[in-house]
């Protein structure tokens, strides 16, 4: 897989909320080719003859391509679209503007602690300044549903840019049909099933797009000539934890996929008919059979330990995980994706908590139930072997078939079966009534 892609903004709300999403979109194009923008400087200025050129080119793309989508994807256009292209200053100032609009600094702290804690980013990783480098990075253009206009960067040339504006424009239909701004103000702690649906927006869109190009070959081409004169980078990208960088692609690689059954068993209708019935967690993303039979995930509860760890102790996250996330916990240390997707299949629900002190210390809780006990004993199993590859030096201070813990750097890591359940504990301090916590864990 090319590391090569391009962010836009159409959700782009809440980058601090989840474990392991900074809510930002990714445009492939076609089945796993990911083409990434220019990050040079804009162009020095230009006169307002040429200005108007540009406008008019991208005013008549922006017609025609919206046609041809509309067509294509099934959805009929409700109302014109309006374009504009956007200088790279104008662009960084939306970026910016939306980050201190959208993002708390308590739950942008919050998803840095997390990652931290479960060893998926640094120990001197810092979140939101990464946030702002990445888009600033990648960006090359957005379809804004608040605005109801689609922006495209005014470097780029916009005959080699008609595949992404029938990425763009798809989620404009979308927008005309399904109402893209509900989704906005999803519930705090309910993360997976908020990918799950982004999942489904940009699956959608990335779908129309590839069978956009593949109706004239020509376009998948000029659209490399075009970002090849551009010019390219990805450092920024490149740095970014690996759980960050895979999440970032999961909506469109694993969205498509999941678009690509449901177009499959009855056309474009029933990928329309989703975003009525949508998916309920990435499990149905990941195996879609299961969303056409409605297996959707249990709701755990998790109790509030914060007494028993002793004082000075706050909960600063309280989230799902799902299977994705799941499997990026797990393959962080294993490194090995046949042994992770099965430690996380069978995923039946979970519930995770972060707790914090003064002293920046962290514990992370979490209960998971699963499909079946054969199921629970493999996470339990590939959780046991992640955490002794991530602190190779520790001795086991309980070691049997159902209960294991070990005393790490990071405090005491326990992981505990009983059937289908699975409890894990990171970090525990010594001080920690580490019986009670379990006891109220199990009771929950």
């Amino acid at each position: 897989m090319s590391k090569q892609i391009k962010i836009e903004f159409a959700f782009q709300k809440k980058a601090a909320r989840r474990l392991l999403t900074v809510f930002l979109c990714v445009c492939a194009l076609a089945s796993s080719a990911f083409l990434r923008a220019s990050a040079q400087k804009t162009p020095g200025s230009v006169d307002s003859s040429t200005m108007a050129a540009r406008h008019a080119a991208l005013t008549a793309a922006t017609v025609e391509v919206l046609k041809e989508t509309s067509e294509l994807r099934q959805l009929a256009i409700l109302r014109p679209v309006q374009s504009s292209a956007q200088s790279r200053a104008q662009i960084e100032q939306m970026i910016l503007r939306n980050l201190e609009r959208n993002s708390k600094p308590a739950e942008m702290h919050a998803a840095e602690v997390t990652l931290k804690k479960l060893g998926l980013a640094p120990a001197d990783f810092q979140l939101r300044p990464l946030i702002v480098r990445l888009l600033t990075e990648q960006v090359a253009g957005y379809y804004d549903p608040k605005e109801q206009q689609f922006h495209l960067a005014d470097w780029i040339d916009v005959n080699g840019q008609k595949p992404i504006m029938a990425h763009e424009l798809t989620h404009a239909l979308q927008d005309q049909h399904f109402n893209l701004r509900r989704f906005e103000n999803w519930p705090h702690g309910d993360s997976d099933a908020e990918l799950a649906t982004h999942a489904l927006i940009e699956g959608d869109a990335t779908l129309a797009m590839t069978q956009y190009v593949t109706r004239n070959p020509l376009r998948a081409l000029e659209f490399l000539k075009s970002m090849t004169q551009a010019g390219s980078s990805s450092e920024e990208l490149d740095k970014a934890p690996r759980a960050l960088r895979e999440t970032l692609l999961f909506p469109y690689q694993e969205g498509m996929k999941y678009a690509s059954v449901l177009h499959q068993y009855g056309g474009w209708s029933n990928v329309s008919k989703a975003f009525t019935n949508l998916p309920q967690s990435t499990e149905q993303i990941l195996h879609p059979e299961k969303y056409i039979v409605n297996e959707g995930p249990a709701k755990v509860t998790l109790p509030e330990i914060r007494l028993a760890l002793g004082r000075g102790w706050r909960r600063i996250e309280a989230d799902v995980n799902g299977e994705w996330s799941t499997y990026l916990i797990l393959d962080q240390f294993l490194k090995s994706p046949v042994d992770s997707r099965r430690g996380a299949a069978g995923w039946g629900g979970d519930r995770y908590a972060v707790y914090e002190n003064q002293r920046g210390e962290a514990v992370y809780v979490s209960l998971s139930v699963w499909d079946t006990a054969r199921d629970a004993r493999e996470f339990f199993d590939a959780y046991v072997k992640r955490t002794s590859l991530r602190y190779p030096g520790a001795q086991p201070v309980t070691e049997s078939p159902s209960n294991w813990s070990v005393r790490t750097s990071d405090g005491a890591t326990i992981v505990e079966l009983r059937d289908k359940r699975v409890i894990v504990v990171e970090g525990l301090p010594p001080s920690a009534q580490s019986r009670l916590i379990l006891r109220s864990l199990w009771a929950a």
